[in-house]
């Protein structure tokens, strides 16, 4: 049979299929579900093996450069791997992370909702008089108050309680879904990390096997580009979000602002949104301010801004710097596409595929312009 006819048949048949797919639409989509759910732990589990690489990697070289020297070398002559003892320093710096996060977090949020509440208690009759004094009407609200019936809405609720009900099973049975899924992925992530020269060797071979020579070097070079560009744009996050928290912290305690400790690992936690991180942790510490001490909040904006000006300027560029290689420019349509299609970790995630994207797409530029013989200057 000749190419020619073996082109033709395979259109034809692709046609067919395509149009018995679009025929049956729902029974596809469900398969497709099916299937998307029966892969959902394999898929978290790659990513989160992604993501651990990056801590992974650094206790590697820590403990290669700490006790590679003292330790003979194997049978084979290969270099010792310490992929097991990195692995569980690594998880135990995440539980140990997570621990300080909850154990700073939790007690500091409650210390702050309970004073919140009780200054608020105390603010609103001096702000309804202040109101009362400007001559605003506040009638709305003073009715709305008086028709406040307690007894209503709780007579209310327990005429819902059947639609309670079935929410909370729905949300315990995904939310028990989830756990699974994450067990299991992270049960596979840590296989992928022991056995990642394995899987990277099987890789290869498919790749070679399968391809040809070109676009096999070119698939490991993208690759190995996305491998290098997050590693060194979540390292760098993770340092700068420490940095900048303690900043944060240290800045607010010098000018015994409330809340030190609160907007300080909020800062830290939603640094790791661009743009939109920091200012929405100013915004939300501004605000705790102003319900509890109106006097300190411009204090505390300008106390706030010029730790993040002091971190922006001369901590980020030394411990972060380009390491992405965006402008920010780049780096903003970044986070506005990404934040659009997926959220917030769409506009972490994002940051560093438009790098790749780029790097890629000005690579090919440029050779396109070298082999036409024209030359712009940077």
């Amino acid at each position: 049979m000749s190419k020619e006819t073996k082109r033709i048949l395979g259109f034809i048949t692709f046609g067919i299929v395509l149009y018995a797919a679009l025929m049956n639409l729902g029974n596809v989509t469900s398969w497709l579900e099916g299937i998307f759910a029966m892969v959902l732990p394999v898929i978290a589990g790659l990513i989160i093996a992604f993501v651990l690489n990056v801590p992974m990697k650094a206790f590697e070289k820590l403990y290669k450069k700490l006790l590679g020297p003292r330790l003979k070398p194997r049978r084979d002559g290969r270099a010792r791997k310490f992929y097991g003892i990195s692995l569980l320093s690594t998880f135990v710096c995440v539980i140990l992370v997570l621990f300080l996060m909850f154990t700073l977090l939790i007690p500091e949020l409650v210390s702050s909702v309970t004073s919140l509440y009780a200054a608020v208690e105390v603010q609103i009759p001096r702000w309804i008089a202040y109101l009362q004094q400007q001559d605003w009407n506040i009638d709305a609200v003073t009715d709305w108050l008086a028709d406040f019936d307690l007894q209503a809405i709780i007579n209310g609720a327990i005429g819902s309680v059947g639609t309670v009900m079935d929410s909370i099973v729905g949300l315990t049975t995904s939310t028990v879904s989830g756990v699974v899924n994450a067990f299991f992925g992270i049960i596979i992530a840590v296989y992928v990390l022991l056995d990642k020269d394995i899987l990277l060797r099987q890789s290869k071979k498919l790749i070679y096997g399968y391809c040809k020579r070109t676009v096999a070097d070119r698939i490991t070079s993208i690759a190995r580009m996305i491998d290098e560009t997050y590693t060194k744009f979540f390292s760098g996050q993770c340092v700068e979000a420490v940095i900048l928290g303690f900043l944060i912290f240290i800045s607010l305690t010098i000018f015994r602002m409330p809340y030190a400790g609160l907007v300080g690992v909020m800062t830290a936690i939603l640094s790791f949104i661009p743009y939109i991180g920091a200012f929405l942790s100013c915004f939300i510490g501004a605000l705790l301010v102003l319900l509890l001490s109106p006097s300190k909040v411009l204090l505390f904006i300008i106390v706030f801004e010029a730790a993040q000006l002091i971190e922006n300027q001369l901590i980020y560029p030394h411990v972060v710097g380009s390491s992405v290689g965006l402008s920010a420019l780049w780096t903003l349509v970044a986070v506005l596409v990404g934040g659009s299609f997926f959220g917030v970790l769409g506009m972490i995630f994002f940051i560093p595929l438009v790098a790749v994207v780029y790097n890629l797409v000005s690579g090919n530029l440029s050779t396109r312009l070298r082999n036409r013989g024209i030359k712009i200057e940077d």
